[in-house]
């Protein structure tokens, strides 16, 4: 049994009257990718400096303006790339390019000297702040630690004094939510006292989810109480870096934005360490998802995951949301009926808002395909099969028959697994469409011939038909109410089979005068009660029709 009780509850914050609650979401914060130095460090083989170039192209094609380079202090290959990017003059003027650095003199020194040629910049200090982590990593008491944010802080007022270029300031109490909150405040607020930040000249204050310890709506809380409680809110931008370890990322970081965050660090589908950082696609497909402008280009996400997979050399799961191969497809049966109904609801309705079961965005959007939204296999329900004949093939299916078929497929599908359109197309044909032998199947049409009639009694249409049974040539004229209604009694006076026409439907199969119709009919043998449907198709729909009925009674004697 798991030892549950080696572990304690993380504390709750005392909080009475919190706003976030009743909040939505109305507007897309501020975008900062950090997969060049959170996810890259995160990487079993990191990038290398033509990669990372790639990778930064990538970013601001997708439109984020601020883009976390690297660690240039701490690594070589992150200090070359950043001298790329400055002399290849890859940086957009829009674009501002952020650093992170611990707060020691020799790193941030190096750290300016990375960053000469550039006109902005956020430089980005940090250090650890929780109880934990003061207690057996640092062995330092509130002050020891809050003085270390606070030298930062100088240091880089001194070489920021004579850089070129605008610097913005960034600070994080790493571990943010293993501190006490009083204590984190007391700490930004010592770095805000230090950098006397403006309304044109922010901090930016960004509060991690270093470690996730608890449920999203306390760290929605601490957001909340930092954003209360911070002096000069006005000067401050709010940003948030929620890591993953609970699997509530998504959840922690829109709940934070309804508590007032401004800002968002996070990575593309989630990188970064253990289980990674926050996604920012997600978050930002999210918020299209309900209306809202995300500010990002993501009209192509098959071209994001081609760079994203060849860079970072890992995966994008399958069921990843909005990026997997499978989260655009249903493979109940349940699902795929809703589906075909809602699409088909959607194109009557015409109003241009979507609204279809199971698929809550249009997977075009995205740059997916209409075609994998469905799939079969032997867990699928006849609406799956129908949709697919209709989407695919344009063979809309009669309600009554989308068992009959959906019983063929599953058979097939329980021995081979999922099966394609195309094998589901073939399936049909060879049910209804094609039939070989006089054994198994005896009725053969060959030709007709109808004309309106106006003085016959037994009705108003004559046909004139041909067609074998059981091989022998037959040829019978008929006068019935129609031309199904004549077929149909000319063949039960050549072959002595009783049945009746419980069912008939037609459409076209595409636009244009020679485009082909494609009939429906349901009969059952009155003798044995036995009922089935057949198909036909041809560019005449009278013609149609009475393939339809012969692929019937072929199918009733088979």
């Amino acid at each position: 049994m798991l030892n549950y009780k080696k572990y304690k509850r993380v504390p709750v914050v005392k909080m009475e009257n919190r706003q976030w609650p009743s909040k939505e979401i109305e507007k897309a914060p501020v975008w900062c990718s950090v997969d060049l130095r959170d996810g890259n460090q995160a990487l079993i083989e990191p990038m290398v400096v033509e990669e990372k170039i790639e990778f930064f192209n990538m970013l601001v094609k997708l439109g984020f303006k601020e883009i976390e380079i690297g660690f240039p202090s701490a690594s070589q290959i992150e200090y070359d790339f950043l001298r790329e990017l400055v002399d290849r003059n890859l940086i957009p003027d829009d674009v501002v390019v952020q650093v992170l650095v611990q707060c020691r003199e020799h790193l941030i020194q190096r750290t300016f000297e990375s960053l000469q040629g550039i006109k902005k910049a956020i430089v980005h200090i940090y250090n650890s702040t929780s109880t934990l982590q003061r207690k057996v990593v640092f062995g330092m008491e509130k002050e020891e630690i809050k003085r270390i944010a606070i030298e930062g802080t100088r240091l880089v007022k001194k070489y920021a004094k004579d850089f070129p270029g605008e610097i913005i300031l960034e600070y994080s109490p790493e571990s943010f939510t293993g501190t006490e909150l009083d204590y984190a405040l007391e700490v930004c607020t010592a770095v805000q006292e230090e950098w006397q930040p403006t309304p044109d000249n922010k901090i930016i204050f960004n509060l991690p989810a270093t470690v996730e310890m608890t449920t999203p709506n306390v760290y929605a809380d601490q957001i909340e109480w930092m954003n209360k409680h911070f002096k000069d809110r006005e000067n401050i931008i709010l940003s948030v870096h929620p890591h993953n370890d609970r699997g509530t990322g998504i959840a922690a970081t829109e709940l934070a934005l309804l508590a007032g965050a401004d800002r968002v660090e996070g990575t593309l589908f989630g990188n970064g360490e253990r289980t990674g950082n926050v996604d920012v696609l997600t978050l930002a497909y999210n918020m299209f998802s309900q209306g809202i402008n995300p500010k990002l280009n993501l009209e192509h996400i098959n071209d994001i995951i081609e760079v994203y997979e060849r860079c970072c050399k890992m995966p994008v799961g399958m069921r990843h949301p909005y990026a997997g191969k499978l989260v655009f497809t249903a493979f109940s049966g349940s699902h795929q009926d809703a589906i075909n109904k809602g699409m088909k609801a959607m194109l009557e309705r015409d109003d241009g808002i979507w609204e279809v079961p199971y698929l809550p965005i249009d997977p075009s959007d995205v740059g997916r395909e209409y075609e994998p939204i469905v799939r079969i296999n032997s867990q699928s329900g006849k609406g799956g099969v129908a949709f697919v004949m209709d989407s695919y093939f344009g063979y809309k299916l009669p309600k009554g028959m989308h068992k009959e078929f959906a019983d063929v497929i599953q058979k097939i599908a329980e021995v081979q697994g999922e099966v394609a359109p195309e094998t589901i197309m073939e399936e049909f044909r060879k049910e209804y469409l094609t039939f070989k032998t006089d054994r198994e199947y005896p009725y053969t049409f060959t030709s007709c011939k109808m004309e309106d009639v106006d003085d016959d009694p037994c009705g108003d249409t004559r046909a004139d038909i041909c067609f074998k049974y059981k091989g022998e040539e037959k040829h019978i004229i008929m006068t019935g109410n129609g031309p199904v209604d004549a077929v149909k009694k000319a063949l039960h006076e050549v072959t002595g089979v009783n049945f009746k026409i419980n069912d008939y439907s037609e459409h076209a199969l595409g636009e244009g005068s020679c485009a082909k119709a494609a009939a429906y009919i349901s009969v059952t043998n009155t003798d044995t009660d036995k009922t089935t449907y057949g198909v036909g198709q041809s560019t005449n729909i009278t013609r149609a029709s009475i393939r339809a009925l012969f692929s019937a009674l072929n199918r009733l004697e088979r």
